[in-house]
């Protein structure tokens, strides 16, 4: 009845219109963050976040990805591979990635590919997110 369920609207905004991101390359990222000691994944948070965020009106956004990422590390897998995944959910593709993706960061790190594993998942995913609304 009325007054039940979920407000109007909620969930139900439809395919993301703003400005897409770019496409990184996965090689790319993996070799600045040898070059920058560890210091790459910081910016790529910030600008992957801030990117998502323009385009979707939804997410955290760079500025509290970054605040995230360098406080709370850990969880940005998660969080990452999530907003990546709603991407393509939003726009009724099947999410190749989802908050279950960051397992891969953490515990899988004792794996030592399990980093490698997820950023190469999660990345891939949002370069294809990209491509598929026309970015090249």
């Amino acid at each position: 009845g009325p007054g039940y369920g979920a407000p109007s609207g909620y969930g139900g905004y439809g395919p993301p219109t703003g400005p897409p991101g770019r496409v990184r390359g996965t090689g790319f990222g993996i070799l600045m963050t040898v070059i920058t000691l560890g210091v790459y994944p910081l910016y790529w948070y910030f600008v992957a976040h801030e990117e998502m965020k323009r385009h979707s009106g939804e997410g955290l956004g760079g500025g509290i990805a970054l605040l995230i990422a360098f406080f709370v590390g850990i969880a940005m897998p998660y969080i990452t591979s999530a907003e990546v995944g709603g991407l393509h959910a939003r726009s009724g593709r099947p999410a190749p990635v989802s908050g279950l993706t960051g397992l891969w960061y953490f515990p899988g790190m004792f794996l030592l590919v399990g980093p490698l594993v997820w950023w190469v998942r999660t990345n891939g995913a949002l370069n294809d997110y990209w491509r598929s609304v026309g970015v090249r």
